[in-house]
């Protein structure tokens, strides 16, 4: 809200000059204020959302390993409290997120309150199953590894399916890259050349530059098309 009031402002200010430049009414910068504010506040929201998608993906990648690292630790006979406290010291993302559980208990917070605060406010599904399977287990006051065990099952399958899933993309797209971007430019730029022999028509570095200028772009594209295709999980 203050980016977007900040901002705003600043671009209201700007049409306040252009108004009085070309003798406009001053009172239409009432609604363009409003306008430009409710604009820079969804473009704010884009960037927190993406932000939160970003984490969601890293966490994700790291779901299984987190849950049957816990799992071992709770075979082994380690309290659920010291398997977390555990899992918070090791790298990765997730084991951040753990670490904000942990940190919320040594405050005072109880367990299960902590754990249901990181399931309403986690940006990853599958951390969320895996959280929120202990928790019910601590409330019915049974065993936890067996739920856990359960569902990161569940999570392996699902992320079976996901690998499978981007194979079938991925044959679809490697046969779409080589016939776009490598094959149809490749004979495209012969071509050209050849013609441009036969009709005489000058080759000069311009033209040649917007075609590897095309070729980048589509490069670029076929790039990104990739990475997002791409499943959260450890290939």
């Amino acid at each position: 809200m203050k980016f977007a009031a900040t901002y705003a402002v600043m671009l209201t200010i700007l049409f306040f000059f252009v108004l009085k430049k070309a003798e406009k009414p001053l009172i239409l910068l009432v609604p363009i204020y409003i306008a430009l504010n409710v604009l820079l506040f969804q473009y704010s929201l884009l960037g927190i959302r993406a932000k939160i998608k970003k984490r969601e993906h890293e966490i994700d990648k790291e779901a299984v390993f987190i849950g049957r690292y816990l799992l071992v630790k709770l075979y082994s006979g380690r309290p659920l409290l010291n398997a977390l406290m555990e899992i918070s010291k090791s790298q990765g993302l997730a084991s951040k997120y753990i670490k904000e559980i942990v940190d919320d208990i040594d405050t005072g917070k109880p367990i299960e309150a902590a754990l249901n605060d990181a399931i309403i406010y986690s940006p990853s599904e599958k951390i969320g199953k895996i959280l929120f399977h202990i928790t019910n287990a601590l409330q019915l006051g049974i065993d936890i590894a067996g739920p856990l065990e359960s569902v990161l099952q569940e999570i392996t399958k699902q992320e079976e399916l996901e690998i499978n899933k981007y194979g079938r993309k991925l044959n679809s797209l490697v046969i779409f890259y080589m016939l776009v971007a490598i094959i149809v430019p490749s004979l495209g730029t012969a071509m050209f050349i050849v013609l441009s022999s036969f009709l005489s028509l000058p080759i000069d570095l311009p033209k040649l530059m917007v075609v590897v200028f095309f070729i980048a772009v589509l490069q670029f594209i076929f790039i990104t098309l990739f990475k997002g295709v791409r499943p959260t999980v450890n290939l």
